[in-house]
């Protein structure tokens, strides 16, 4: 099945700030043939983001950041969580210019050679938001401090680790961040590959 099995029957707006929230009244085609009942979903629309994974093939070293996050408090998890680097995707903006942007301004370190890793739907449920993740070359030697923008209320810690350090923070726990976890499982399945791709020519890049 496909868009065209869903017929849309109203679309009220419920909120409209830094996310737009939208109760749809819709009935969808079903499996054993004809139209399901009529059903509301609230359906919240915070735009697409791109992210990317900061990887030192050389020195087989990561870059991951840590932040508050609101949402991890509400859940009652830690709310300050180690993450990729990510941004939303503004109008205009290719996910490529945008992991490149925040890549400096979270973590003061630059990328290039971007990998494709993945695209996914954050929460298919209830978000429209997609994820486009990628592996980006860096040089991760003097990375770390505090990253940010003020006016945007950041407060990042960047700092690097071993990728089995990191996939270690996966096991304990203190990492619970999904596009991270499956960022660092994706670069454990494809490690060897970049370090004979990157590591070879031993070249550093510019920060």
């Amino acid at each position: 099945m496909d868009r065209d099995d869903v017929e849309i029957i109203e679309r009220a707006p419920l909120h409209s700030g830094y996310t737009k929230v939208e109760r749809w009244t819709l009935r969808h085609r079903l499996f054993a043939g004809g139209w399901g009942k009529t059903i509301t979903r609230e359906v919240i629309d915070r735009g697409h983001a791109a992210a990317v994974l900061p990887y030192d093939a050389a020195h087989d070293r990561v870059v991951l950041i840590e932040q508050f996050r609101a949402g991890a408090y509400g859940a009652g998890l830690p709310p300050w969580n180690v993450e990729i680097v990510a941004g939303i995707i503004e109008p205009g903006e290719s996910p490529e210019a945008v992991v490149r942007r925040e890549a400096l301004e979270e973590a003061g370190v630059a990328v290039t050679d971007l990998v494709p890793m993945f695209r996914y739907l954050a929460s298919p449920g209830i978000l429209t938001e997609t994820v486009a993740a990628y592996c980006g070359r860096a040089d991760s030697e003097g990375v770390g401090g505090v990253f940010g923008l003020d006016h945007e209320g950041e407060d990042i810690r960047a700092f690097t680790a071993t990728l089995d350090e990191a996939m270690a923070m996966i096991a304990d726990g203190r990492i619970v961040n999904v596009t991270t976890i499956v960022a660092l499982q994706w670069l454990a399945l494809n490690r060897p590959k970049l370090r004979r791709k990157w590591a070879a020519s031993r070249r550093r890049t510019p920060r």
